[in-house]
């Protein structure tokens, strides 16, 4: 009797840490640590992608316009689906502006804060 307890434990015990695992890999940010952003003529904008995959939550935020792909800003400008400082205004600025009024961390909102000349 007390060996099957003893057994019934061990299982449990495996058994709850191979779910911590799971978890544990399944809230890992993926993608690159840092991605560098096409910025244009006043220059590539360093992006930390875990630290926004970590404070957006959800990565829809960004790649439901923006799909997965090197260089998908630029062919987006390209073929006239993103206009110049869409992506600035319209999902950049605008998140940093909001988490700063809800006192939440926040990216800069100044150009020559993100975007950086070589």
């Amino acid at each position: 009797m007390r060996s099957r307890i003893g057994f019934l434990f061990i299982v449990l015990l495996v058994v709850t840490s191979a779910y911590a695992v799971a978890q544990q890999d399944a809230a890992a940010p993926a993608g690159a640590a840092k991605i560098t952003l096409d910025g244009g003529f006043i220059g590539n904008v360093p992006f930390p992608h875990h630290l926004h995959q970590k404070s957006a939550g959800d990565c829809k935020a960004c790649h439901q316009l923006y799909p997965q792909e090197k260089g998908v800003i630029g062919s987006l400008k390209e073929t006239g689906k993103l206009k110049k400082q869409q992506v600035m205004n319209s999902q950049c600025i605008s998140c940093h502006k909001e988490n700063q009024t809800a006192g939440k961390p926040a990216g800069p909102t100044q150009c020559n804060k993100c975007h950086q000349r070589s």
